[in-house]
């Protein structure tokens, strides 16, 4: 009877510590960038799922929400350090300047060349593979998001002469305000949290750099105009400690690799119909939906290569923008 009663309160244990007694590996994945039922969220638990399921209950897989853990550094700084073994995030350059080349604009072009690219084999995945690596952390590959543009209100703009007049919010991230003033406009820093007032108020006449889900979730009753620019590809990135890696059988690890390139793929058809969506969704709340031309498109890109790229190279290293200019979209 006590041994019963011994491995009972074993097994109620191993359950309130989020594992289940016979699991052999208990692994933390964690988010910096969405709550529980967020697109970003559903993923952490999809990805979850997918290993449970696939190893048969032998890796468990605990799931931490957008400041479950800690603001967005701490998180990564768990991450690097191990004491959390994965996460799909929005990482920050503070570790590498390298990882900067996530923000390259005008880098790819289309939906489909963001997948042939970012995909493993893919040219930008390879590229991300090392960096991370230096970093020891495994890329898996992208959580995407989509395109981004500039959002406006009163009048938007579709040269670099029509932009002048207008002055653009962009967060603090390079390089966020160089791309938008190659554009031709204006520009100012701008706490997230400030946003709305600073756009009602006039202080700034509109939001840059953020897919249209944003602007239209936050913002919409402030804006009248979504311009599509497609500047940069916003993806988050799915990633792995080493030494967590390292730890699992080969088959484990197989189940986590092959489960996040799964989350990925599903990940590529939902950001489009989530952002073919929001586009239908801001124009019934009254805001005009602009797509530039692919001559419009190629004519911004020249512009903000020429001016941005150079800029890139110094943060990024040559070697990177020598990849990036044999393997981007042409124009």
């Amino acid at each position: 009877m006590f041994l019963k009663n011994l491995l009972a309160a074993g097994a109620a244990a191993a359950l309130l510590a989020g594992a289940p007694a016979w699991a052999e590996t208990q692994l933390k994945l964690a988010t910096d960038s969405g709550a529980k039922g967020s697109p970003s969220g559903d993923a952490l638990d999809r990805w979850a799922a997918l290993i449970e399921d696939g190893t048969g209950g032998e890796v468990q897989v605990d799931v931490f929400y957008q400041n479950e853990l800690g603001s967005q550094a701490e998180v990564l700084d768990l991450l690097v350090a191990g004491d959390l073994d994965m996460m799909i995030n929005w990482p920050i350059t503070a570790y590498d300047n390298r990882l900067g080349v996530l923000f390259t604009p005008y880098m790819v072009r289309s939906w489909d060349e963001a997948f042939e690219a970012y995909k493993p084999g893919g040219w930008v995945n390879e590229i991300l593979t090392g960096v991370f690596a230096d970093l020891g952390l495994r890329f898996f590959g992208p959580w995407p998001e989509g395109f981004n543009g500039i959002a406006s209100r009163d009048k938007y703009a579709m040269t670099p002469e029509e932009a002048a007049d207008l002055k653009i919010r962009v967060p603090a991230m390079f390089p966020m305000a160089e791309l938008v003033q190659a554009l031709g406009y204006q520009t100012e820093t701008i706490d997230w949290s400030e946003v709305f007032t600073a756009i009602q108020t006039g202080v700034v006449d509109g939001d840059g750099a953020n897919i249209i889900y944003w602007d239209y979730e936050y913002f919409r009753d402030v804006l009248d105009y979504y311009n599509q620019t497609k500047m940069q590809f916003i993806t988050g990135v799915m990633t792995m400690n080493e030494g967590s890696w390292a730890g699992l059988s080969e088959e484990h690890q197989k189940v986590v690799a092959d489960a996040a390139n799964t989350v990925m793929e599903e990940a590529f058809a939902q950001a489009q119909e989530r952002d073919q969506f929001y586009i239908s969704k801001a124009q019934e709340a009254g805001m005009e939906y602009i797509e530039p031309t692919p001559e419009q498109i190629d004519e911004m890109a020249r512009k903000v290569r020429a001016e941005v790229w150079p800029l890139m190279e110094e943060r990024v290293g040559k070697e990177i923008m020598d990849l990036v200019r044999a393997n981007a979209a042409k124009l």
